[in-house]
């Protein structure tokens, strides 16, 4: 866990077992565990922000930490008093602070009913506002508009670089941690296999029915594994991902629409085999990651899957020579599958 992360939780717990919230506008409260002492933000201004959103029973929805990816936006004209940006104008530059906003009166203002079974009055927030590009007084819009996009350009840069560099370290550690010895491919694939399976091999176009765990080489903020993805619905609760809309247990991954390093790896086990794979960014979604996923650039992935079971793709009716049928999944895992969206 960062330093800075580990400070921050520790403030907000001892400032909210004292409860020493202040009301704000809306039925907002708020707290600011450090003052940054740098002027409060305004309309107009563009913040670097990172945070942590979680509802009142503590379950974490967002963390911005774990997926190593701060939000940068303008900040708008507020809609109403206490919303989002209403809120951030009681902060600055290097100010930490926790905030809960009221989801009654976010419903009743942005006409978007509560989620549905919850009991929570509140969804909390634990921010840290890294940076806040201000528009100086009379300066034009086109001026502030271009210094804005040279300095956020200049930080995504820097912060790439940054990521890109730490790849290899990150695969060392988690090898390293896990007392992992794993076999290396010339692609840079790395793996462990723990139970080879029999004699039968994907090919290409064969449907694989695959048990999956993915998740990220650093771990999250609280100590556990970082899972971005899983077809195992215990996990899927534990971790925070589960989908009540998913279908859990072995899932259809067409060989050749996964990712190039899960695709590599399936092919080294046989039906009923199991492995760890360890995959290098450009066997997986390199320099783009993938946001909705929780992927930042140059993200190493680590898979614990089970190869199930192997479905031959049915020949097509005389006529269409050539052409063959194979299921396509609307549950393909984040990293895994995401079936014609391979990288």
């Amino acid at each position: 866990m960062k330093k800075g992360i580990v400070i921050l939780f520790a403030a907000t717990l001892g400032l909210a077992a004292c409860n020493q919230y202040k009301k704000g506008p809306g039925g907002l409260m708020y707290t600011i565990h450090k003052d940054g002492g740098k002027d409060k933000i305004k309309e107009g201004d563009i913040v670097k922000l990172n945070f942590i959103q979680k509802t009142e029973k503590d379950s974490v929805t967002v963390n911005t930490w774990d997926m190593d990816a701060p939000q940068v936006f303008p900040v708008q004209k507020k809609v109403y008093a206490g919303d989002m940006n209403d809120v951030l104008t009681l902060f600055g530059e290097g100010d930490s602070a926790t905030f809960k906003l009221d989801l009654d009166t976010v419903a009743k203002y942005s006409g978007q009913p509560k989620p549905a079974n919850t009991k929570d009055k509140y969804l909390v927030f634990t921010i840290k506002v890294e940076k806040v590009l201000q528009k100086g007084k009379g300066e034009a819009d086109s001026t502030f508009q271009k210094k804005a996009r040279d300095f956020f350009e200049k930080d995504y840069k820097a912060n790439i670089e940054r990521l890109k560099g730490a790849e290899a370290g990150k695969i060392k550690k988690y090898i390293a941690d896990n007392n992992l010895k794993t076999t290396t491919t010339a692609s840079g694939l790395q793996y462990v296999i723990s139970k080879p399976g029999n004699a039968e091999k994907p090919v290409l176009g064969d449907t694989m029915m695959v048990n999956y765990t993915g998740k990220l080489t650093t771990k999250k903020s609280d100590g556990k594994d970082n899972v971005f993805d899983t077809s195992d619905e215990k996990i899927a609760k534990e971790s925070g991902k589960h989908n009540p809309m998913a279908t859990y247990g072995p899932r259809p991954i067409t060989l050749g629409r996964a990712i190039p390093g899960f695709d590599e790896g399936l092919k080294l086990i046989g039906k009923g085999g199991k492995m760890t794979l360890i995959i290098p960014s450009n066997l997986a979604y390199g320099e783009g990651g993938m946001q909705q996923g929780g992927i930042s650039p140059f993200s190493p992935l680590v898979f614990e899957v089970e190869l199930s079971d192997i479905k031959k793709p049915k020949t097509a009716p005389t006529g269409t020579p050539g052409a063959t049928i194979a299921p396509v999944t609307t549950t393909a895992p984040a990293a895994a599958g995401h079936e014609g969206h391979k990288h």
